[in-house]
């Protein structure tokens, strides 16, 4: 059974760091594709930072370029995503989500077939 879960989300001050942690199993030998996606109140959810599989990197959205990395440990299924310089903005939820389906730019929810429960960040002013 496919399942992934997250941690390190919390609370943090203004131009704070955190760093989040997604482990995926159930997979078998296969290596899924992962990435991050956040939803705020009242907003649509939305991709922050995705593993591609090309020689450009990953992708991030231009809101966080030059704050956020991802990386990911392909031995371990976990990806990672270290983010600096946060801003009240970034207040959400974010999800983990694995099993790229489709390659949409900017990627999209329906690109991802697995998800995580998801883990709060709040950046407070």
């Amino acid at each position: 059974q496919v399942q992934l879960v997250e941690s390190g989300g919390g609370s943090v001050q203004a131009g704070g760091s955190l760093r989040l942690f997604c482990t995926a199993s159930g997979y078998g030998f296969s290596t899924p594709r992962m990435g991050w996606f956040r939803q705020a109140p009242g907003k649509e959810r939305e991709a922050v930072a995705t593993i591609t599989n090309g020689s450009g990197g990953p992708w991030y959205a231009d809101s966080v370029k030059g704050r956020f990395t991802i990386a990911d440990d392909n031995v371990n299924n976990t990806v990672y995503l270290q983010m600096n310089s946060l801003k009240p903005d970034d207040t959400a939820i974010y999800y983990c989500a694995a099993w790229r389906l489709g390659d949409n730019v900017p990627p999209r929810p329906s690109d991802f077939r697995d998800w995580g429960q998801g883990t709060q960040v709040t950046v407070s002013s």
